[in-house]
């Protein structure tokens, strides 16, 4: 598992000190400025350098990712939050080679989910939802829940010094037929998970002042950047 210490704290006491924090994945040393005094400090650290570090990978080394990671991940994504606690969604494991290939070619031919070690794929499972929630447990709840799950995996991939890759561009039919899904069971998402074996560039971001509003549609939110400086470059 990616181990983490702060190698150095730089600045007096009492002001904003700039944390380094070093993880032994080849990828990272991320910095901070730390405006808190507390004794969570390196938890709060790993949260917010698995947030700035996450990004979408599609090349990945040729080695498997170890199952005690897989059910660390498969553990990080079950604590997601869902609707009525019900987890109205299905996670279906895919890592056998003519199985990732049929999974690619389903997802519009796009090869770095069968070159990907490990792919999750996650459902919707609407009856679980329908049964206390009706129509909206059909049409959002389940939705929310599988989505919101497959984010905790990216994470958590994130956090033991993997890389990953979102894919919501896909045949439903292809995936369902290869995975034995009932009609009930509809995928959502494809999480992609591997060791990098590529430096991705860093995307941007819209101004939070863009897509922040306060109170109402029409009004901008007056955003000042924190002292973390968690901010990707604009758009």
């Amino acid at each position: 598992m990616t181990t983490r210490r702060i190698v150095a704290v730089e600045g007096a006491e009492g002001t904003s000190p700039l944390i380094i924090l070093h993880t032994d994945s080849a990828r990272k040393v991320a910095f901070f400025k730390w405006p808190y005094a507390s004794s969570e400090l390196v938890d709060l650290i790993d949260f917010f350098g698995v947030l700035r570090n996450r990004h979408s990978i599609r090349a990945f080394e040729r080695r498997d990712v170890e199952e005690e990671k897989i059910n660390i991940i498969l553990e990080a994504a079950s604590l997601a939050p869902s609707a009525g606690n019900l987890q109205s969604y299905e996670i279906v494991i895919i890592r056998d080679q003519d199985h990732k290939s049929a999974l690619a070619e389903a997802a519009l031919s796009q090869e770095f989910i069968a070159h990907a070690p490990l792919n999750l794929v996650f459902f919707t499972n609407p009856k679980r939802s329908t049964r206390r929630y009706g129509r909206r447990g059909v049409e959002l709840y389940s939705l929310q829940d599988a989505t919101i799950a497959a984010a905790y995996a990216q994470l958590a991939a994130t956090a033991l010094g993997l890389g990953s890759i979102w894919t919501g561009a896909f045949y439903e039919e292809p995936i369902m037929k290869l995975v034995g899904a009932e009609d009930d069971l509809i995928p959502v998402a494809i999480i992609s998970i591997g060791y990098p074996d590529e430096e991705p560039s860093v995307t941007s971001r819209r101004k939070i002042e863009d897509l922040v509003h306060d109170e109402h549609a029409s009004k901008p939110y007056r955003y000042k950047p924190s002292r973390l400086g968690l901010s990707r470059p604009l758009w």
